[in-house]
């Protein structure tokens, strides 16, 4: 039995969710970044489920699995790193603080393909998200907490600076 490990793959526009589905249902494991949001309409408000990261989806996968998931209907393929030819495998560690991220944060999370300048260290201590580590950036002149996602970037969420501390290099 091969190791499994995480991969990004790329959906058609708008299939992230149908995409998701097929995959639980074939028994494949699946993470799509959603986070749920309202939505103002001139005559109604709804609660949506809104992707996080357009047109991708994560799996985790051994290679036999991995030959399934790309012939699946709406996979257009795996995220390849510029001058290579495997796709790229994603740390289970980034995956895991991503996941807890996403789980466990009251404020809208967003995703920032831009490149941060690493900042100090932190841990938050206080609050929902407590016990994650990630970098502590201002945008904006805010305080936030980033997760480095190797290959992709910063997802990102606002956090007071009272509820983390400096992790000790």
């Amino acid at each position: 039995m091969t190791k499994k490990r995480w991969l990004a793959v790329y959906v058609k526009m708008h299939h992230e969710k149908k995409v998701r589905d097929k995959l639980t249902e074939i028994g494949i494991e699946n993470f799509l970044p959603v986070q749920t949001e309202v939505r103002q309409w001139s005559d109604r408000r709804k609660k949506i489920e809104s992707v996080l990261i357009p047109m991708m989806i994560f799996v985790r996968v051994d290679e036999q699995e991995q030959r399934i998931v790309i012939t699946q209907p709406s996979v257009l393929r795996y995220l390849v790193l510029r001058g290579e030819h495997a796709p790229t495998e994603i740390p289970e560690n980034q995956m895991d603080k991503f996941r807890f991220m996403l789980d466990y944060s009251e404020k809208p999370i967003n995703f920032s393909t831009d490149e941060f300048i690493p900042g100090e260290k932190i841990k938050v201590i206080k609050g929902p998200l407590s016990g994650l580590e990630g970098e502590l950036v201002n945008v904006e002149g805010k305080s936030n907490i980033a997760i480095r996602i190797a290959q992709l970037g910063c997802a990102v969420v606002e956090i007071n600076a009272n509820m983390v501390k400096k992790l000790e290099s």
